[in-house]
């Protein structure tokens, strides 16, 4: 991936904000004739609107993962479900706050209960628009299914970027780590059996993408959210770390062959705009993530929770040709960064390891999380932020 020679390039970590008429399309569930054209016409317009934004390394937004509403940002994992074999979605038939309360075990959601139950803030339920919840179980044989698609989503990326004058290397795609194995399964003997069979499984999507010059961003958010689900209402740190280890491993099987050089690693602590008490502190986890097999690690940085960690890459060695790619723009919050507050949070990155290890990011992806409006004005503060803290550190 490429790296900050002369100045602090500037990237974001995936979704954008879908045109609505390509949303009404996977919402109908159209056509490949209907869907196609503009599928690759939203493409070539949202890398054009990138590089207006002044984004170095950008991509397709996501289109062509897809999104039924707006609103609907799970798109990221649970896209692999239609290009992997073995698994059924099934219609949730039990109540729809059952159904919410998955992840409703954590300090966070015990500890602020009256604010998560006031409805001001909770998992997006289909129910709420009248279609049915739905979730995926392991039936069968995991295998990849799946070339069809990624190679259209392959053609249409590397073509809007010849269109913008950009090569290959200036892209990346991104694809769900090896942790998509959710709802259970029926056929596999236990769920290592199965998290196994779908790394090896995605490892053919990895290697598609790299194998035709594009760069790869692994999507895991479930690294770090596991420890918030599971272990923080008891403070199990070790056991969290225990299980953490394991997830590392696995994510590297599924890189295996896959050239570190192209491969970027994206973590975050969730979406909702919660008090986000009980996210597990970056220090807990920072050793393992510099495992994973890649060349960039992309981190939140912009958010008040996670902003400060930016001081535990002071001591904390960043292996030779490794880059940090901190969020400065977020999220989880409608406020506009200033620019001079994105370039002071790069120039204490550079200042931590290296101005060249450096390439400005987002906290995570916008699409179906902020306003499109506030989402493209973000991404604006960033290119400009990143523009001033190269003068300063370039001077």
């Amino acid at each position: 991936m490429r790296r900050s020679v002369d100045r602090i390039l500037t990237t974001h970590v995936g979704s954008l904000p879908r045109p609505d008429e390509l949303l009404e399309l996977y919402r109908r569930e159209a056509s490949a004739e209907a869907l196609l054209p503009r599928l690759r016409s939203a493409v070539a317009d949202v890398v054009r609107r990138q590089v207006e934004t002044g984004l170095d390394v950008l991509n397709d937004g996501e289109f062509g993962k897809p999104m039924a509403r707006a609103t609907d940002y799970a798109a990221w994992a649970t896209y692999a479900f239609g290009r992997l074999s073995g698994f059924e979605l099934r219609e949730w038939r039990g109540p729809a706050s059952a159904f919410s309360q998955i992840m409703s075990r954590s300090r966070d959601r015990l500890d602020f209960a009256d604010f998560y139950d006031s409805g001001e803030i909770g998992i997006p339920m289909a129910r709420d628009s009248g279609e049915p919840l739905r979730y995926a179980v392991n039936i069968g044989p995991v295998s990849y299914t799946g070339q069809a698609l990624v190679g259209r989503d392959i053609d249409n990326l590397k073509a809007a970027l010849a269109g913008a004058g950009l090569r290959a290397e200036d892209g990346f795609m991104t694809a769900v780590a090896t942790s998509v194995q959710i709802g259970g399964s029926e056929y596999y003997r236990n769920p290592e059996e199965q998290a196994m069979a779908v790394a090896e499984a995605m490892r053919e999507e990895y290697r598609a993408i790299t194998d035709a010059g594009l760069n790869l961003q692994i999507d895991d958010p479930i690294l770090v959210n596991v420890y918030e689900w599971q272990y923080s209402s008891n403070s199990d740190l070790a056991g969290f770390r225990k299980w953490a280890q394991s997830h590392i491993e696995l994510v590297n099987h599924g890189l295996q062959g896959i050239p570190e050089a192209q491969v970027r690693y994206h973590l975050c602590w969730g979406s909702w705009k919660g008090p986000h008490s009980a996210d597990l502190p970056l220090r807990d986890v920072i050793d393992l993530i510099l495992q994973v097999r890649a060349s960039q690690y992309s981190v939140e940085a912009a958010n008040v929770q996670h902003e400060h960690e930016w001081k535990i890459w002071k001591t904390v060695k960043l292996p030779d040709g490794k880059a940090v790619v901190p969020g400065v723009v977020t999220h989880k919050t409608n406020v506009l960064e200033h620019a001079e507050v994105v370039a002071d949070r790069l120039v204490r990155y550079a200042g931590a390891v290296g101005r060249e290890n450096v390439v400005a990011g987002a906290d995570c992806g916008f699409g179906g999380r902020m306003h499109p409006e506030l989402s493209w004005a973000k991404l604006g503060k960033l290119s400009e932020g990143a523009a001033l803290a190269s003068r300063q550190l370039w001077p």
